[in-house]
């Protein structure tokens, strides 16, 4: 099995920054795209940033200049470091993995989420 943890949500000022972190673990051969999704309250889950392998990376129009992702491929791990935060960044924040494990089976896994809340 494979799990992912997401840690550094937390209640912050607008103008503030977070760095989210999310390591993944378990029966690991390879991670592929990895990318960050956050559902705010009455709304569904949306995309933020993904990021491949190989390091081509795409934002959502609205993080674009404020949010950056990035990863380090042997700790299994994606980071989005969150700059000039907006209350409408408020949200819970989830990873999601593309997994190939050690049985060489593809699978795409999510986190629990970390929730973020940015006051005005």
């Amino acid at each position: 099995q494979v799990q992912l943890v997401e840690s550094g949500g937390d209640l912050v000022q607008a103008g503030g920054s977070l760095r989210l972190s999310c390591a993944a673990s378990g029966s690991i051969f390879r991670i592929n795209d990895m990318g960050w999704y956050r559902q705010a309250p009455g709304k569904q889950r949306a995309l933020v940033a993904t990021i491949s392998r190989d390091g081509i990376i795409n934002y959502v129009d609205s993080v674009k200049g404020r949010f950056t992702i990035s990863r380090d491929n042997a700790k299994n791990t994606v980071y989005l470091q969150m700059d000039n935060l907006v209350p409408e960044d408020t949200a819970l924040y989830c990873c999601k993995a593309s997994v190939i494990t050690y049985t060489y089976r593809r699978n795409d896994y999510w986190g629990q989420g970390t929730q973020v809340t940015v006051s005005s």
